[in-house]
């Protein structure tokens, strides 16, 4: 089956270059260069199916799977499981896959037969897929610790934007993420005062970080007046208006 190089459109398997490359977009020079062939190989390109990524595009997926969830499980100590799940799954989507590995540039290297491509543009599944057997070939070639340190570097965008996207019930966590990695301290809450009858209180907290007091925010209860609290915290560090002024909740 004839071959097109994704990067010019021309015929040719081309395979030594887009070997060279893909060491070039990963850094990291492979022992048995083989793995990564299989790793690059398109089902449509290969001489059979066993020939092709799809072996390795099975292992990469657990590869992936496993060191985000210890990257999770050890980075958000805070987070439920359920909200870790849905960290984890945002991270590993076709989508988010595809867009790293377009970012990267594996794309150019894919090996593919000739009814594949359109327009010089691979579907985002297929880029996916190869993104996952690039993982599982640089695991089989050099070990766990080389793909997890290529991993936190590939997917640290896509991690942060997860971990945001959780924020709505998890301020607290993602404060403590902040101020534990960019001001080397944990934060802590006050409450500043009370108000309303005994059987509807609500409460004014303001979380505290070092020397530095944020704006504080009221809550129906302790636990949401912290979350809402760590909220305005989050905003005056990125410097975007307060999503919880200093104004009693209604009702309360």
């Amino acid at each position: 089956m004839n071959l097109v190089d994704a990067a010019d459109g021309v015929l040719g398997s081309d395979q030594e270059s887009k070997l060279i490359r893909c060491q070039e977009i990963i850094d990291y020079k492979f022992r048995d260069l083989s793995l990564l062939l299989s790793a690059l190989t398109h089902a449509s390109g290969a001489s059979n199916r066993l020939a092709s990524n799809e072996r390795m595009e099975f292992l990469g997926d657990a590869v992936l799977g496993l060191t985000v969830c210890q990257w999770l499980y050890e980075e958000y100590p805070d987070y439920s499981e359920g909200d870790l799940t849905k960290i984890k799954s945002a991270v590993v989507s076709r989508r988010a896959c595809g867009k790293v590995a377009c970012e990267l540039g594996l794309d150019e290297c894919l090996i593919v037969g000739r009814g594949v491509t359109r327009n010089r543009s691979f579907p985002r599944s297929l880029v996916s897929d190869v993104f996952e057997s690039v993982i599982a070939a640089i695991y089989l070639d050099g070990g766990i610790d080389v793909i997890r340190d290529r991993l936190h570097d590939w997917l640290a965008d896509e991690v942060y934007r997860a971990v945001e996207g959780q924020g709505a019930s998890n301020y607290k966590s993602s404060l403590q993420q902040y101020a534990q990695r960019e001001l080397a301290n944990t934060p802590v809450y006050r409450l500043v005062r009370e108000s309303g009858p005994d059987h509807r209180k609500s409460f004014l907290i303001s979380a505290v970080i070092g020397d530095r007091v944020f704006a504080a925010a009221w809550g129906s209860n302790k636990k949401d007046a912290e979350q809402h609290a760590a909220s305005n915290a989050l905003a005056e560090l990125h410097e975007v208006p307060l999503p919880y002024p200093d104004v009693p909740e209604e009702g309360c």
